[in-house]
């Protein structure tokens, strides 16, 4: 179970961290205070702590992606049909990692206003969709399809 986790983690939590870069800089801000911003949800002083923070809001990104892979992951184990389709199962997956994320985490963690703005509701549905669910779930199908294949042909 490790290396599907391992993999979809990397993948996704590097794509999703390279769009919020990018629109960091679209919208005239500077990556490193996104970063800083991520650091300060279980570290409230991150944003103070200059490079320090911003590396730290990188491992704090990371560290949630791999929750977000686990979870698929596990989910995969007990219910096959998610690996049978898995871009079905990755728009899914991502629309419950979107509405977690951005409906329930960030406005108790920050006091964000909800309902967001219809511009974040876009980007943050394309990051958490395209990004990181259908990524997830791609990796998981085919890495437990092999799994699932080897140990037949070994059993």
């Amino acid at each position: 179970m490790l290396r599907p986790i391992a993999l979809a983690t990397a993948v996704a939590g590097t794509l999703d961290i390279a769009w919020a870069a990018i629109l960091s800089l679209v919208y005239g801000r500077d990556p490193t205070n996104m970063l800083r911003f991520v650091a300060s949800g279980p570290f409230p002083n991150a944003t103070e702590w200059g490079a320090a923070g911003a590396g730290l809001g990188l491992v704090v990104h990371f560290a949630l992606m791999a929750i977000m892979a686990t979870a698929f992951v596990i989910a995969a184990k007990q219910w096959p049909a998610l690996v049978d389709r898995p871009w079905l199962a990755g728009v899914g997956y991502g629309l419950v990692t979107y509405v977690v994320m951005n409906w329930i985490v960030v406005p108790l963690r920050f006091a964000a206003p909800l309902p967001p703005k219809p511009s974040a509701i876009a980007t943050q549905l394309f990051a958490h969709v395209v990004l990181v669910g259908i990524p997830i779930a791609l990796i998981t199908a085919r890495m437990l399809r092999a799994q699932i294949f080897t140990e037949r042909v070994t059993a």
